[in-house]
């Protein structure tokens, strides 16, 4: 194949849409994570909880936008079969996001009555949120097969991709907090590891099975000796997170960062092998991403845009989290108003 710019520029944006992906995965994961937790913490602590995610969440889901937009505008096709496929649990994840956004601002808001509710709404948002994200999940690696087998697996992934992004909360939590929480934290994230890396097993297993192709560049000499480090780096960062949630005196000197380090890395790894097994498919043996482009001269100016849009997202999320870095603390709108005092002549 002729790298000519005709031939480049597709996987240009599929590239791009790969990177908002992933970054909107191991951002937004571990919010939802820390949503998914939340009902396990006591009433003191969810406002901790909340705390550490509210400079971050809501600017998490920029990526999911850029993605989206991305599918949509370059790869119309394949936009079109993924969403006529995924349009229930498309319509669930953002009735998840409605929630978790109403019930992070009124759960500050409303009086102490209402407080509780709004709190079950938010864990309620994230759960629907990252189950419905591990049905489409699992939809799209049995290429959208209607077949029981096919239906079971997704619901297998609905139900395991929580875990994973619990642990991705669980690690930001032990980074983010201290005392009692933080060791909440480290009994949480060991309790959801076990069935994380079943869900993340399952997922590497299935794709192989459901194409032969994608077997085919996994199993065949020499490609499987250079693709070997990649399970075996996610089976050492599986090792280091267990590790370190196993000894309380590693995450108290200071090490428990690597949690959510060891974490982002199994996501990230996970992700490179997905992008490696897939390619040159958009969709998985039936469309690939030369056939699901734009025309040519509306990806030239699309292009325009996106070289615009892309660094100005990165920069202003590398910004926000070097300015809200740090330990959190209970959530606040503001100094609290003081008495109304009149003054005297």
């Amino acid at each position: 194949m002729t790298l000519d710019w005709n031939t480049l520029l597709p996987l240009v944006f599929m590239a791009v849409m790969g990177l908002a992906l992933l970054a909107y995965v191991v951002l937004d994961g571990y919010d939802l994570g820390v949503g998914l937790l939340l009902p396990f913490a006591e009433d003191d602590e969810k406002d901790v909880m909340v705390s550490s995610i509210g400079p971050f969440w809501d600017a998490n889901e920029t990526w999911l936008v850029l993605g989206v937009g991305v599918l949509l505008i370059a790869f119309p096709k394949a936009h079109g079969l993924v969403l006529s496929a995924l349009y229930l649990p498309v319509a669930v994840m953002l009735i998840g996001l409605i929630l978790r956004g109403v019930s992070f601002d009124f759960r500050v808001k409303a009086r102490d009555e209402h407080k509780a509710m709004w709190n079950k709404l938010f864990a309620l948002g994230s759960l629907m949120t990252a189950a419905s994200q591990g049905w489409m999940l699992g939809s799209y690696l049995t290429a959208f097969d209607g077949g029981l087998w096919s239906r079971l697996f997704a619901l297998g992934i609905a139900v395991t991709l929580p875990t994973a992004y619990a642990m991705l909360g669980a690690g930001w939590l032990i980074m983010k907090t201290e005392g009692l929480l933080r060791d909440k934290a480290v009994r949480w994230a060991r309790l959801v590891l076990w069935p994380m890396g079943v869900a993340l097993v399952a997922i590497s297993m299935a794709t192989p099975l459901v194409s032969p192709n994608v077997f085919e560049k996994w199993f065949a000499l020499p490609q499987f000796i250079g693709l070997l480090p990649i399970p075996l780096v996610c089976a050492a960062a599986f090792f280091i997170a267990f590790h370190v949630t196993g000894k309380k005196e590693v995450v108290e000197a200071g090490y428990g960062w690597l949690v959510f380090a060891s974490t982002v890395l199994i996501f990230m790894l996970s992700f490179l092998g997905l992008a490696y097994s897939i390619y040159p498919y958009i969709v998985i043996d039936k469309l690939t991403v030369w056939q699901a482009a734009s025309a040519h001269e509306s990806l030239v100016f699309i292009f325009v845009g996106v070289a615009i849009t892309l660094p100005a997202i990165i920069v202003y999320t590398v910004f926000m989290y070097r300015v809200f870095w740090g330990k959190a603390s209970a959530l606040s709108y503001g100094a609290p108003a003081q008495p109304y005092s009149p003054i005297k002549p």
